[in-house]
């Protein structure tokens, strides 16, 4: 009895080998996506929810900051003085459809007698035959930046190589090679500078894909494999129905 039944469940669904082959091979491709997708949306609101909790936080002193383990995006008090003789031009900055470069000058904290990279903003560079323009204060200034730390890497940046002139026009910055070269004690992290009148245009976008794209991709995966597993069955019970209706006609 258990193997008639079973034969009438097979002659009710016959899915072919080839099709179930694709299917187990896909369906869990398809699951892993959706599942890695709200596992990036939820590494995404953690990151966010952190930003915020430090945003709230009090600002520190460069010293304070190295005390407690330099967290991302704490703010920081810093009285000095720029270094507008090594200027850093971070090339392929785009800013509403517009090129430009960001520039990042060495800043001297004097309380803690270290420097820093200082992200002032982003400028626009619409003319590539003539170089951006921009101005650095003069004189001690007071001024109050945010930690920036790159998701899931070190603040990465290679300066180009020494004896090159200034201000330099980079991709990217190895801010400790940048100190190595100077000769100075500095911060290995990228500070951005906050909004004041020092700064240019700042706003940057924490991340470029906020979590509820990453939600909409999990939906988007998901709805492909239940269509996946749909046309999988719909295929079994149709192939099933032709070979009834064979057998039906040769008797």
């Amino acid at each position: 009895m258990a193997s008639l039944a079973a034969r009438r469940r097979a002659a009710r669904f016959r899915p072919g080998w080839l099709p179930s082959l694709l299917v187990l091979a896909l369906l869990p491709l398809l699951i892993g996506l959706g599942c890695w997708q709200l596992q990036r949306a939820e590494d995404k609101r953690a990151l966010l929810a952190e930003q915020a909790a430090q945003a709230r936080a009090p600002a520190l002193s460069l010293v304070e900051l190295e005390s407690v383990g330099r967290p991302a995006f704490r703010r920081v008090r810093l009285a000095g003085h720029f270094d507008g003789r090594h200027s850093l031009l971070l090339d392929n900055r785009q800013r509403d459809g517009r090129v430009g470069v960001e520039l990042l000058q060495p800043f001297f904290d004097r309380a803690s007698g270290r420097w820093v990279l200082l992200n002032r903003g982003w400028l626009p560079w619409p003319d590539r035959r003539t170089p951006p323009a921009f101005e650095t204060p003069d004189g001690e200034l007071q001024l109050l930046a945010t930690l920036y730390r790159p998701p899931g890497s070190s603040f990465l940046l290679g300066a180009g190589a020494p004896g090159e002139g200034w201000p330099r026009l980079v991709n990217a910055v190895d801010t400790a090679g940048l100190w190595r070269e100077l000769g100075r004690a500095g911060l290995a992290d990228e500070l951005r500078l906050q909004p004041g009148p020092a700064s240019y245009l700042g706003d940057w976008p924490l991340v470029s894909m906020g979590p509820e794209k990453h939600l909409g991709y999990a939906v988007q995966w998901f709805a492909l494999a239940a269509t996946l597993l749909g046309l999988f069955v719909w295929f079994g019970v149709q192939q099933a129905r032709e070979v009834r209706d064979g057998l039906h006609s040769d008797t």
